[in-house]
C-alpha cells in the first residue's frame, strides 16, 4: 500500500528539447575523467601514482579521514594525468581507457543472508559507497553512523530531466539488491518516492515504504520528500540514493564487479535530436553530444539539469552522480528596454509585464541569460509561494549569510541540500546566488557544529 504525497506549491519550467524515448550507444570515449568536486567535503589520498595501469573498478584513492572509502575507476586503462590546484589539490584525476577493458572483480555476496557490517564491508570495497549521500550537510555519507531512514527519489521533476521510469526499465533485479542492502543499514524504513502515473521499476521492490508523489517541481526533489514523509531534527541523519546509482550498487553485489555504466539524456534546445546515450561515468561528454548535432554555434552546455547543473565545457566529462546533460543558447545578448516591455517568451513568477502564467503548459526556448543583475534582497513573498518545505527560505538564506550558526539550526539547515533552493533562485528578482549561499551555510555548520 502506498502513501501519496501532494505536493501544491512549485513551479513547473516546461522547456524545448526534451529527450526522445530511444537509447544510442555512446561512442567509446578515449579519456575518462573523476572530478573531485562532485565528492564534496573529501580530503582525497591517492593509493597509485601517474602513469600506473589500474582496472574497472579498482580502488584510485581513499578519503582521507575514513580510510576504509574508497574511490574506484570507472574504466581500466592507465592514469595519465593528476590534475592539481592551489597547495597541490588535487582536482581532477585522468585516465586513458584500454581497448579492451579488465574489471576487477570481488566475490559475489549473498545479500538476503548478509550481515549489516558485512553489506558496509562490501559497499566500502566495491566503491559504491560514495553513492549514499546523508542530510544534514548534502555530502557522502559517515559509514559509521546509523541513519533514521532511507530516501530514493524515483520521480523526477526537474526541467528536461532523465525519465526515470525509462532508464531504470530491466533493471530489477539490480534494483531488488540494492534495495535489500541498504534496508539492512538502518533500523527505520528505505523510503521510495515514485509518480502518481505508474510504470515505475521501483514500484514493485520488496522492503520498502512506497509513496506516490504529485505536483510541480520541486515535488521529486528527495528533500522536498524527507520534509513531508520523516523531517530531519538536530542529531537525525538521514541517507539518500538515487535510482541510477542503486542499480550500478545491485550490479556490484550481484556479480562483484563495479559497471560505471549509465544511460543519459542529452536534452535541450540547442540538440538537434534529442535522446538517451549508453555511456560510463567520467565519459567525454562530446562523444554523445556531437553525435545528436547542435543547433547553435553559441550554447552552453550544463553537466546535470538546467536548474542545479554546472558549467561544463563542450569537451568536459560526465560528473560522478549525473544522468542528464543539458544543451542551451548561451545568453550573452541583452535586450534593448527589455524590461519595459510585455514578455511573451519568458517563463516568471510574477506577472507584472509577463504572461507565461497565462498558458502554463506551453514550453519555452530560454538562454542562459539572468535578464537582470546581482542586486541587494527584495522581499517580495515569490521564495514562499514555490518553496514547499516547512521552513523560511529568505529569512535562511540570510542567516546563513551572515553566518548566524544559531539561525541556522533553527530555520531548518539541517533538513535542506543546495538543490532545495534551486527554484527560488530561478524566480530571485535580486539575482541572489541562492544555492551557493546554502552550500557555504552548511559547510560553516559542519564544521562549527559538527
Amino acid at each position: 500500500m502506498s502513501k501519496d504525497i501532494r505536493i501544491k506549491k512549485g513551479l513547473n519550467i516546461n522547456l524545448v528539447g526534451a529527450a526522445e524515448l530511444t537509447t544510442s550507444k555512446a561512442v567509446l570515449s578515449n579519456v575518462y575523467a573523476l572530478n573531485l568536486e562532485d565528492f564534496h567535503g573529501i580530503m582525497p589520498k591517492m593509493l597509485v601514482k601517474e602513469g600506473a595501469e589500474v582496472k574497472a573498478g579498482e580502488p584510485l584513492f581513499y578519503n582521507k579521514n575514513i580510510e576504509e572509502m574508497l574511490f574506484v575507476s570507472p574504466v581500466s586503462g592507465e592514469l595519465v594525468e593528476i590534475v592539481r590546484g592551489a597547495r597541490r589539490r588535487i582536482l581532477t584525476l585522468k585516465i586513458l581507457a584500454d581497448k579492451t577493458q579488465e574489471t576487477l572483480s570481488h566475490k559475489p555476496i549473498a545479500v538476503e543472508n548478509a550481515s549489516k557490517e558485512e553489506i558496509k564491508s562490501y559497499l566500502l570495497m566495491g566503491g559504491c559507497w560514495p553513492f549514499i549521500k546523508q542530510r544534514p550537510y548534502d555530502v557522502v555519507a559517515d559509514p559509521d553512523t546509523t541513519p533514521k531512514s532511507i530516501f530514493i527519489s524515483g520521480y523526477a521533476t526537474a526541467p528536461l530531466a532523465a525519465d526515470l521510469n525509462y532508464v531504470l526499465e530491466g533493471k530489477e533485479a539490480e534494483l531488488q539488491a540494492a534495495i535489500t542492502a541498504l534496508g539492512k543499514l538502518t533500523p527505520g524504513k528505505v523510503h521510495v518516492s515514485v509518480g502518481t502515473s505508474g510504470g515505475s521499476p521501483l514500484a514493485q521492490l520488496n522492503g520498502i515504504e512506497l509513496h506516490k508523489v504529485s505536483g510541480p517541481h520541486p515535488a521529486g526533489l528527495v528533500g522536498t520528500q524527507i520534509n513531508k514523509i520523516d523531517p530531519i531534527n538536530k542529531g537525525e541523519l538521514v541517507w539518500t540514493v538515487s535510482p541510477q546509482d542503486l542499480v550500478i550498487t545491485g550490479e556490484l553485489l550481484l556479480t562483484g564487479k563495479f559497471n560505471a555504466e549509465r544511460i543519459v539524456a542529452l536534452a535541450g534546445s540547442s540538440v538537434k535530436t534529442p535522446k538517451y546515450y549508453t555511456t560510463k561515468i567520467g565519459a567525454e561528454i562530446s562523444t554523445f553530444l556531437y553525435a545528436s548535432g547542435v543547433n547553435e554555434e553559441k550554447f552552453r552546455v550544463i553537466n546535470g539539469d538546467v536548474l542545479t547543473g554546472s558549467q561544463s565545457s563542450q569537451d568536459g566529462h560526465l560528473g560522478f552522480y549525473n544522468n542528464t546533460v543539458t544543451a542551451i543558447p548561451e545568453g550573452d545578448d541583452y535586450e534593448f528596454f527589455g524590461w519595459n516591455k510585455p514578455v511573451f517568451n519568458k517563463i516568471s513568477g510574477t506577472r507584472a509585464l509577463t504572461f507565461s502564467w497565462l498558458n502554463p503548459k506551453k514550453k519555452y526556448d530560454l538562454d542562459t541569460n539572468t535578464n537582470g543583475e546581482h542586486r541587494a534582497f527584495v522581499v517580495t513573498g515569490q521564495y514562499e509561494e514555490v518553496f514547499p518545505l516547512d521552513i523560511y527560505p529568505m529569512q535562511l538564506l540570510k542567516a546563513c549569510m551572515v553566518k548566524d550558526l544559531d539561525e541556522m539550526e533553527q530555520l531548518g539547515l539541517y533538513e535542506v541540500a543546495p538543490e532545495d533552493f534551486s527554484l527560488t533562485e530561478f524566480i530571485c528578482i535580486s539575482k541572489q546566488p541562492h544555492q551557493k549561499i546554502i552550500r557555504e551555510g552548511l559547510d560553516l555548520l559542519q564544521k562549527e557544529i559538527g
